[in-house]
């Protein structure tokens, strides 16, 4: 069975195509309007501009997305077997966009509809059985070569979803099953990514700025320095800086819940106190992203030794930090070797529809639909 799927919660305008056999999923389409060029002069989304492109966006999307799929208005109603759209969580604005969107086909095409939790597209990205062509992608967009054999996925799982505004871990016991066993106290990693890297005066978005910054860091010492490494290290063009040491928030508590907040005030306080901190700018990127990582690793092996799950699964936008993706494979081998891990391919990890189709064939296949007079966006949708 082939899904229309159409993703709008933020700055993103997404429609794809997917193919659906059983539990194996492929992508035939998969079209972003991305708005970072529009936002990033603002150096964050401002949710009005976000769904006035959005409004110009769709239309033109949802066109391009059926074309690459070998469709049009005339064929897709009678080869597309539903309708995916994200009702939530995101900019409620944004939101409606695609959701009216969504709805008015399902009008005019009589076909299903299926509200997604934006969330779960996260967590389904990791269920699309392989990549479609680099021709479907954007330039920018690099696909890796490599087959997944994320179809083979076994529960129950740990998911360690991890994005702008959401930063759970999840227990999920079967398809659409989900316990939320680890949540964000206050800020989530990557809106603390974005509010450091506005710190530093890296630009937006935030993630990306501070990886590329905290890259330029080798941890080690200079030899010409005469001191201990565990005071200095060097940047990639071979200047000391004194180490920066910053708190891993909540790493030891009991609990399986996280909190950044107090990392960003941490950092704050530490470039307050440096008055040549722009200096060692990419030392402080490099530990705030290891702080930020070596949380979210402990917190994640925790729940795994806690529920003893066979499979531990990674979700979300910072789910394309490769510093991330490196750290929770070498502690999942060393500290969970029965556990398998799994992580979306890197075109499926920032928003895009594809990840909705995904989650919305499940939901399909289950039969939970809903009428399009009862389809309403809920910024604040909880994963249930």
């Amino acid at each position: 069975m082939k899904i229309l799927a159409i993703e709008s919660s933020c700055d993103e305008t997404a429609v794809a195509v997917l193919e659906g056999s059983g539990d194996k999923l492929k992508v035939i389409s998969n079209v972003v309007a991305s708005q970072i060029a529009i936002h990033k002069k603002y150096g964050g989304v401002v949710p009005e501009v976000a769904a006035r492109e959005h409004v110009l966006n769709i239309i033109p999307v949802v066109n391009e997305a059926l074309l690459k799929a070998g469709l049009n208005a005339k064929t897709a109603p009678k080869k597309i077997s539903a309708i995916a759209v994200t009702a939530g969580p995101g900019l409620i604005t944004s939101l409606i966009v695609g959701v009216e969107s969504a709805k008015a086909l399902a009008y005019a095409w009589k076909l299903p509809l299926v509200a997604v939790n934006h969330i779960a597209g996260h967590i389904y990205a990791n269920f699309i059985s392989s990549p479609i062509s680099k021709s479907q992608f954007p330039i920018s967009k690099k696909i890796p070569n490599t087959k997944s054999q994320n179809n083979q996925i076994k529960f129950p799982a740990i998911i360690l979803t991890v994005s702008g505004g959401h930063n759970l871990l999840v227990l999920m016991t079967g398809h659409l099953k989900y316990k939320i066993i680890g949540d964000t106290r206050d800020d989530a990693a990557g809106e603390a990514f974005d509010k450091a890297a506005k710190l530093l005066g890296l630009g937006y978005p935030g993630g990306p700025a501070v990886a590329l910054a905290a890259s330029r860091v080798r941890g080690q010492a200079v030899e010409a320095a005469k001191v201990s490494s565990s005071k200095f290290q060097v940047s990639s063009d071979g200047v000391a800086s004194r180490r920066i040491i910053l708190p891993r928030p909540m790493i030891n508590s009991k609990d399986l819940d996280f909190s950044f907040s107090g990392l960003k005030t941490a950092l704050f306080y530490q470039l307050q106190k440096d008055k040549h901190w722009s200096k060692n700018r990419s030392s402080y990127a490099h530990e705030f992203q290891q702080a930020v990582v070596d949380t979210l690793v402990a917190k994640t092996i925790k729940a795994g030794k806690k529920y003893h799950a066979p499979t531990i699964i990674l979700a979300g936008g910072v789910s394309a930090n490769l510093v991330l993706r490196q750290s929770l494979k070498e502690a999942i081998k060393n500290q969970l070797p029965h556990a398998k891990f799994y992580l979306p391919e890197l075109v499926y990890t920032t928003d895009n529809a594809a990840m909705i189709g995904a989650a919305g064939y499940f939901k399909f296949r289950a039969g939970r639909t809903i009428t399009p007079a009862k389809l309403k966006v809920d910024p604040n949708w909880d994963l249930k």
